[in-house]
């Protein structure tokens, strides 16, 4: 079970990530709909896992990942890509996400992720 912040800039994604994370057993302690909320969110809530998505407005995705990764080397992030962001993905790779889920949400691939990266 994970405290885990959503960042996301589509409401719709929230809600249906949300109820996959909840059933699966973890608690959200957050949402925020763009990268700066995001970062934010983070220094005020501590979770223990984001689920951030790449493209977002104000701050993006990547950059709000930087700044998670910067203010706390050891948080644990998930990035959310949609179908084509393969340059994004190694961005992210070098920038420190922790693993990787795809749009449209697979509820078993999701949780699946969630555990390796809370193993870790």
């Amino acid at each position: 079970m994970a405290k885990v912040l959503m960042v996301d800039d589509s409401r719709t994604s929230r809600k249906l990530l949300r109820s996959i994370l909840t059933e699966g057993g973890h608690e959200i302690v957050g949402e925020a709909a763009n990268g700066q909320e995001g970062v934010q969110q983070f220094q005020a809530l501590k979770p223990e896992l984001v689920t951030m998505d790449i493209t977002m407005p104000v701050l993006d995705g990547i950059e709000a990942l930087k700044m998670i990764k910067a203010l706390d080397g050891n948080s644990k992030v998930v990035m959310v890509t949609a179908a084509g962001q393969k340059n994004k993905v190694l961005e992210c790779i070098k920038s420190g996400a922790n693993e990787f889920i795809t749009k449209p949400f697979d509820s078993q691939e999701i949780l699946s992720a969630i555990a390796k990266v809370m193993e870790s």
